[in-house]
């Protein structure tokens, strides 16, 4: 087939030559060239096109991806497009990047050294998380509370060195976690604790922003479709390169072998929080890592499994630990008040799930689904 177009390309050609060889003025003559160039150009730009709309293709298909181990976790980058390589080398070095900056334990660690020195002057990323988190302490009522470190810190969930705390050290501590008596300034950028021993912990969050930099990033470098696994926390910019939507299977937290339903997604994050995923158990009670500000216990409301989608990562980070401590019924209520910026997939401990409306349609369960409506 290809030496037919090839042979009647050559015949064209030649029978141009001869034409104007043959020259004159004659009007047929004439004519005959100009068909003749514009088949040939007609073909010439129908291959181009095909050539380049196969080039496109393959550019858009090129995928790059990185595993990293970074906050305390596993992670994996994955990008698509002509810039893949270098989106995910830039998304590896801004993981490794914000982890030294806001690591509780590393001591050259910005974080570490506010907690050490009771305050100090924030950059710019810290600044942003401080901010957010305390617009998210009063938005969620104070279930999300950046101050909960000391607590956190006696249940040994920082360092592995488990232990059930007294409740005499635990009321102690809670005087501790009071997000009011932190000074903060966000002119010069300046935090102070009011009470000595108060500490911060930017962790409910971090994940979530930087998977939503991750992003950013993806876009700097041109990248149109591109995923984030940060330890169970995704993120998808665009859609599959086929052009169809994200699966993400969300985890039966009963059975961390099998998933409850898989969500369909595009340009969101789907960040999920549940007591499956770090705990300890002692004299055959189980404890998990997700801590009730109010209490300084686990938090225990008939929730096991909570996850928030949507576009903003950092939010859906900080919501799906605040929602899992409300309980269903205050995070149902919370969600129709915030119905505009987020939607949830709520499991309870025994075994129904819930999901709101607005990704009701993206949601595919064999179990039992009920969907939570703007008005009850």
């Amino acid at each position: 087939m290809r030496m037919d177009k090839i042979r009647k390309k050559y015949l064209l050609i030649t029978t141009v030559t001869v034409i104007a060889m043959l020259g004159g003025c004659g009007t047929d003559r004439s004519v005959k060239i100009y068909t003749a160039d514009s088949e040939i150009a007609a073909e010439e730009s129908s291959t181009q096109k095909m050539a380049d709309a196969q080039s496109q293709q393959e550019n858009e298909s090129t995928q790059a991806s990185r595993d990293i181990f970074a906050m305390d976790t596993y992670m994996n980058v994955t990008a698509y497009g002509v810039g893949a390589n270098e989106a995910v080398r830039r998304a590896e070095e801004e993981i490794e990047r914000l982890d030294s900056l806001l690591s509780t334990g590393d001591q050259n660690s910005e974080i570490y050294q506010i907690n050490q020195n009771g305050g100090g002057i924030l950059s710019e990323d810290t600044d942003y998380l401080v901010e957010r988190s305390l617009d998210l302490y009063q938005s969620t009522n104070g279930a999300f509370d950046i101050a909960i470190y000391p607590v956190m810190k006696a249940w040994g969930f920082t360092d592995d060195n488990f232990r059930v705390p007294e409740e005499e050290e635990l009321q102690e501590l809670l005087t501790l976690t009071d997000v009011n008596d932190i000074s903060y300034d966000s002119r010069t950028k300046e935090i102070s604790f009011q009470k000595e021993g108060m500490q911060i912990d930017l962790g409910g969050i971090a994940k979530g922003y930087t998977s939503a930099r991750i992003m950013d990033i993806y876009r700097e470098c041109g990248i149109k479709s591109g995923l984030v696994n940060l330890g169970g926390n995704v993120q998808a910019l665009g859609t599959k390169t086929d052009g169809s939507k994200w699966r993400v299977a969300v985890q039966n937290p009963q059975d961390t072998d099998q998933y409850i339903g898989v969500l369909s997604i595009q340009d969101k994050a789907v960040i999920t929080s549940g007591g499956y995923e770090r705990y300890f158990e002692q004299d055959g009670k189980t404890y998990h890592h997700i801590i009730d500000p109010k209490t300084g216990y686990p938090a225990k409301n008939g929730l096991i499994s909570v996850s928030i989608v949507t576009a903003d990562g950092t939010l859906a980070d900080g919501l799906s630990t605040s929602v899992f401590i409300m309980g269903k019924e205050a995070a149902t209520e919370y969600w129709r008040a915030h119905s505009d910026e987020f939607d949830m997939i709520l499991m309870t401990d025994d075994r129904k799930i819930y999901v709101t409306e607005g990704i009701a349609n993206s949601f595919e369960s064999e179990l039992d689904t009920k969907i939570i409506e703007k008005e009850s």
